[in-house]
């Protein structure tokens, strides 16, 4: 009896050891499915730590500082990257699991919300101006990459591929009619089509301009994955029953659509009469019917820009009396263009006057001239940095104001033609043969 309860209790254990062997993989795909997103954010901050320290000069004198540059490090440089490896490994996956879609989903927004801020956040150091190309700007300041008159036709055509995107993820694939299906994965073909031309207008060797191309990138790779997810969703929940269209033709096209795989084919010829419909109902609202092109070539310093346009203007931005020319012209009155270090700059009378006022310091007393000098370069130079629009550079037009008649005084009282040497500042010599 003894025996035979002792051999029941070891098979019973050894059901119990097999059962947990099994369990325990499974146990543990649960676990990093559940904190997926926390597991990535912190293995991004973790990377960021480590490129902070092994990057940053004096990490033993600012430990905390170090940390705190590998936080912004990981999830604003690294995340995105770890991101885009997650949306690519989700576009192969297939899986049926609905755990995992779910949790797809949440990587998906999280995309979007860092995606956008991201691009905010890079904007401001690629010296874009949303102006066309026809605008002389300055220095290294680029126009904008999308054509401004026809950029209303480019954000209804992304705001389309959005809606597309929303429909197709939220709805219930088995309830809906496969024509409804594929004019969704349509309207994502233009959105997709959008974010393509993005990438191809600014795409170049720099790491600014490659992550602005990172957000569409991943756009792109979402809308991938939320297609092939429906498709195998459609084989795997097909129902008996279709819903039925009245009219005979639109149900025979709904019929054809039946099975999925045929899905992206038809997706791709149904995009170009949706996208005639919206370019008609955009002309209605003033748009032009080549907008959808020339939005993107309608450019100049891009890609697929045809345009070519008028050479920037060069502001020293060492010295504030030439960025205080860059005001309003009402204000600082502009009157002719100049050259300073072989660069066209814009003159007015201030900068004329200040530049003769220096010009007589540099002759009379050299020693003065050479310390005022050494002053101007160390603290002119960081507060003409913040200059960056016309009423900042108005403002110091006019607290440089007491300055110049200051100058003018002196520059009366020591020179016998003052205007004259007023006057040929900043103008190219002549050179005879």
């Amino acid at each position: 009896m003894f025996l035979a309860l002792e051999i029941i209790s070891a098979k019973w254990k050894r059901k119990q050891i097999k059962f947990a062997g099994e369990r325990s993989p499974l146990m543990m795909r649960e676990k990093l499915l559940k904190h997926s997103i926390l597991l990535s954010i912190l293995i991004s901050v973790i990377l960021g730590v480590i490129t902070a320290f092994i990057t940053m000069v004096n990490v033993g004198d600012s430990l905390l500082g170090g940390i705190a540059a590998g936080l912004i490090l990981g999830i604003t440089v690294i995340y995105p990257l770890v991101l885009t490896l997650i949306n690519l490994t989700a576009i192969f996956a297939g899986c049926k699991n609905p755990g995992y879609i779910r949790k797809g989903k949440h990587f998906e927004y999280i995309t979007v919300v860092l995606g956008i801020f991201d691009s905010l956040l890079l904007f401001p150091f690629t010296e874009i101006c949303f102006a066309d190309w026809t605008v002389t700007l300055h220095n290294s300041q680029k126009h904008t990459p999308i054509w401004t008159e026809g950029a209303p036709t480019i954000l209804v055509l992304a705001a389309v591929g959005i809606l597309g995107y929303l429909f197709l993820s939220f709805n219930q694939i088995a309830k809906t009619p496969p024509l409804i299906t594929v004019l969704e994965i349509a309207a994502m073909y233009i959105g997709m089509v959008q974010c393509i031309l993005w990438i191809i207008q600014i795409i170049r060797w720099n790491i600014i301009y490659l992550y602005l191309c990172l957000f569409p990138l991943n756009c792109i790779l979402i809308g991938i994955k939320v297609i092939r997810q429906k498709a195998l969703e459609w084989q795997r929940e097909q129902p008996d029953q279709m819903k039925c269209f009245k009219n005979r033709r639109i149900q025979w096209l709904n019929e054809k659509l039946r099975r999925s795989a045929v899905w992206p084919a038809a997706a791709f010829l149904l995009m170009w009469p949706l996208l005639g419909i919206i370019i008609c109902i955009l002309l209605l609202f003033g748009q032009q019917p080549d907008s959808v092109i020339r939005a993107w070539t309608e450019t100049s310093d891009w890609n697929l820009s045809l345009q070519t346009a008028p050479q920037n203007i060069y502001y020293d931005e060492h010295y504030l009396c030439t960025v205080a020319a860059g005001g309003h012209r009402r204000v600082v009155k502009p009157i002719r263009m100049g050259v300073r270090h072989g660069h066209p700059v814009i003159v007015n009378r201030q900068l004329c006057v200040a530049n003769a006022f220096e010009q007589i310091l540099e002759e009379r007393v050299p020693e003065l001239h050479r310390r005022i000098r050494s002053f101007y370069d160390r603290y002119g130079f960081p507060i003409a940095k913040l200059i960056r629009s016309p009423y900042a550079a108005d403002v110091v037009y006019f607290i440089m104001k007491p300055l110049e008649w200051l100058f003018l005084l002196v520059i009366y009282a020591v020179d016998v033609k003052p205007e004259n040497r007023i006057a040929v500042q900043y103008m190219e010599p002549l050179h005879f043969r």
